[in-house]
């Protein structure tokens, strides 16, 4: 137990910190590149109509899980604020992914061992040849490992050459997230399917300093039109860690010390926050991406033309007449968007 003693330390100093940031300007233009090497030569500029708003959802039955395909464009309910929504377009895994792995370097524990690594290896190949990948490490900053890159081989030797795990450093979801979603909107295919995948052993976290508060890390994922997945390889000091942090930052909330939440966040943007031992990981992650692989993707222009930046509710579901011939489902989409300004 001796080891937890640092992070017991680290959580008094944690209680005093409260800094936040402001969210910066993002823009939806994205340079197309797949490597390091090709990143210096001229490449093509895509543009996205930020006016349209596309939402991903996942439709799984209740009592068993099953995910529930081929369903149909009529099939789905899109609210914004209340109000009904046209869906102009809809698709089943035909846009690509561009998927960030977002591996945690802190903390007492390395959530990023050899079985860990394998199961991503196993589950990454499984992406479609027009999916691209990219790899950021993090603890007490965040850094960018390897781009975004359809090529396997660059992925693999990114996952091979991981930093080494830092016991004496922190959990900075809070950088993490905002450099994710900044990385994301500034590279991240604008016409495909954004994900942000956490790997890491804790899901709560006080917000550390000289970076941008939890809430503005949430808005930045927000904006960048992300859904955000965690894998969470499960052993017995990896609970006790978590179960300290879940601890420290609900009595922390009761102060209003600011933290960031991954669970809240997959819950808000429609992700999944999956876990399991460690050597049972192969088909978890594999679940994980095959449930990206399965989304549905649906559009539509907002009836409200206000272009005022503001965070606007959304609720997908599916017509009452199919709850009724498949049972009860469920679907994960995300919650909220951010409208268009300017």
């Amino acid at each position: 137990m001796k080891k937890f003693a640092p992070a017991l330390l680290l959580l008094l100093l944690l209680f005093i910190a409260n800094i936040s940031g402001p969210v910066s300007p993002q823009t939806r233009e994205r340079t197309v590149g797949v490597t390091r090497s090709e990143a210096n030569s001229k490449t093509d500029v895509v543009k996205v109509d930020v006016d349209l708003v596309t939402v991903d959802a996942l439709v799984l039955q209740k009592n068993t899980a099953r995910v529930v395909g081929n369903l149909k464009q009529d099939d789905f309910v899109i609210s914004e604020d209340g109000v009904r929504q046209s869906i102009t377009h809809f698709s089943q895994d035909r846009l690509p992914l561009s998927v960030l792995l977002l591996i945690d370097r802190g903390g007492c524990l390395d959530p990023f061992g050899r079985e860990v690594r394998r199961a991503a290896l196993e589950a990454l190949s499984r992406l479609k040849p027009t999916d691209e990948v990219a790899v950021m490490t993090y603890h007490n900053s965040a850094e960018l490992l390897q781009g975004f890159t359809r090529n396997r081989i660059l992925i693999e030797d990114a996952l091979n050459h991981v930093p080494p795990h830092d016991e004496e450093a922190n959990h900075c979801l809070n950088k993490a997230f905002s450099e994710a979603a900044s990385y994301m909107v500034q590279s991240g295919n604008p016409v495909g399917r954004r994900v942000v995948i956490a790997i890491t052993g804790v899901t709560r976290n006080f917000d550390c300093p000289d970076g941008p508060s939890g809430k503005a890390a949430t808005q930045s994922i927000f904006e960048s039109g992300s859904v955000v997945c965690g894998i969470i390889p499960r052993t017995a000091d990896q609970q006790m860690e978590n179960g300290m942090m879940i601890w420290a930052t609900r009595v922390g909330g009761l102060a209003r010390m600011p933290s960031l939440n991954i669970q809240t966040l997959a819950e808000e943007t429609g992700g999944e926050v999956l876990q399991d031992k460690p050597e049972h990981l192969d088909s978890t992650f594999t679940t994980l991406i095959t449930h990206l692989r399965t989304r549905y993707s649906l559009a539509f222009v907002s009836s409200n033309k206000k272009r005022d930046g503001s965070l606007r509710k959304l609720k997908i579901d599916v017509a009452p007449a199919l709850q009724k011939s498949e049972g009860k489902l469920v679907v994960k989409a995300r919650r909220s968007y951010v409208a268009p300004k300017g």
